[in-house]
């Protein structure tokens, strides 16, 4: 700031104070200087341009202002809300549903595959199941023959004995056909399937697609991911210096990029019992509270924790003015019909919402009046001043 100018003010230019006033004059501002004291720059206005501003006058007071610790980190989910999905047999890929970001139910079919060991598969289920079907009503007939004493013992032993292991050999094909989607009671009809689904085996959205079509995928290949969101958190990082304020039900803030200008809340579930070397951290989850906007597994993180609350000097951040990389607030001392309003230098502290705790680098100062809210009318009066507005 330019601390020794003399400048005279012609006018205040206030937009919409509530009065609804458009200009200087409507407002009722009346000209005044800003004059040089041996302290700096002091702008002086009468009572009728502070009430006009509606400027608030009072003392720094302490205020209760909350103590966080950074925690970065990103968005997950619980492991068991995301799905591989793979075919359970090697087939070639005939046909697909779905692309990236889909949303699909749990059950949905999202491809389909076709090969001639799936038709052999089929066939071999009818061939076993009809002859399962025989061998039952053959064991019947065995055992109506030795109930009379007209058949043999070995016959129906063997029967017996043979249907058992075909029952296996059906009730296991019939298990595996029910993995890969076909239904048993169709092939019984003497139908057979060309095309076989591949189902999501969660609700969710579509993360990854690795197939194309007419290619080959093996049973352990994975074809989809399929994530959902339902349940995301954030996963954070605390590091070692900080692990021991943090504990389960603690409060988190955090922001987003899909979320712009607006912080989300979050409270800590869990909080992890092994250090991770780079960086020597701790993982805490915290469960989101306000879930809103594009909230994607793998998104960046910025938070921090609420770990305590202390009582400091704290002031709105309508009384902060900032020059440079430093900031000011200004006093305020009535003079008869007119108040004097001065910068005065502070470091600022830590913040909380719309206030920060600050630290005057005179201890002198703090036993002062000052501008409370809407100080930066101040600071352009005095910026209009350096820019040479004057007469």
């Amino acid at each position: 700031m330019n601390r020794n100018t003399y400048i005279s003010i012609f006018s205040l230019i206030v937009m919409a104070f509530g009065s609804g006033c458009n200009s200087p004059q409507e407002a009722g501002l009346k000209s005044k200087e800003i004059i040089e004291e041996e302290h700096g720059e002091i702008v002086l206005l009468s009572d009728d341009q502070v009430n006009s501003l509606k400027l608030t006058i009072d003392k720094v007071r302490e205020q209760g202002v909350a103590t966080y610790v950074e925690a970065n980190g990103e968005l997950e989910v619980p492991p068991q809300n995301e799905a591989s999905i793979t075919a359970y047999i090697g087939a070639n890929v005939a046909v697909i549903n779905v692309i990236e970001g889909d949303y699909v139910n749990k059950g949905q079919v999202l491809a389909r595959l076709s090969h001639p060991e799936l038709i052999k598969l089929q066939t071999a289920y009818q061939q076993d199941w009809n002859r399962l079907k025989y061998l039952e009503k053959e064991n019947s007939r065995q055992e109506t023959l030795y109930e009379k004493e007209v058949g043999s013992g070995r016959d129906l032993q063997k029967i017996q004995s043979d249907l058992a292991a075909l029952k296996g050999q059906v009730n296991g094909l019939r298990n595996q056909l029910k993995l890969l989607g076909i239904e048993a009671s169709v092939l019984e009809n003497g139908e057979v399937t060309e095309q076989v689904p591949v189902k999501s085996s969660i609700s969710g959205y579509i993360k990854k697609v690795n197939i194309k079509t007419g290619q080959y995928v093996a049973p352990q290949f994975e074809m989809f991911e399929v994530v959902n969101i339902e349940h995301i958190h954030a996963d954070l990082m605390v590091f070692e210096k900080d692990v021991h304020l943090v504990e389960k039900g603690q409060k988190v803030r955090f922001s987003v990029q899909t979320v712009q200008n607006e912080e989300l809340q979050a409270e800590v579930y869990a909080v992890g019992k092994s250090f991770e070397q780079e960086p020597k951290a701790v993982h805490i989850h915290a469960e989101i509270e306000n879930k809103k906007g594009l909230l994607i597994p793998g998104m960046y993180v910025r938070g921090q924790v609420l770990v305590g609350e202390q009582s400091l000097l704290a002031v709105r951040e309508g009384a902060l003015v900032k020059e440079g990389n430093e900031y000011f607030i200004f006093s305020a001392q009535k003079l008869a019909d007119e108040w004097s309003f001065e910068p005065v230098p502070v470091k600022v502290g830590v913040k909380d919402g719309n206030w920060s705790s600050i630290n005057f680098v005179n201890p002198e100062d703090a036993k002062k009046e000052f501008v409370i809210d809407n100080a930066y009318y101040i600071m352009a009066e005095m910026k209009k001043g350096e820019g040479g507005h004057h007469h």
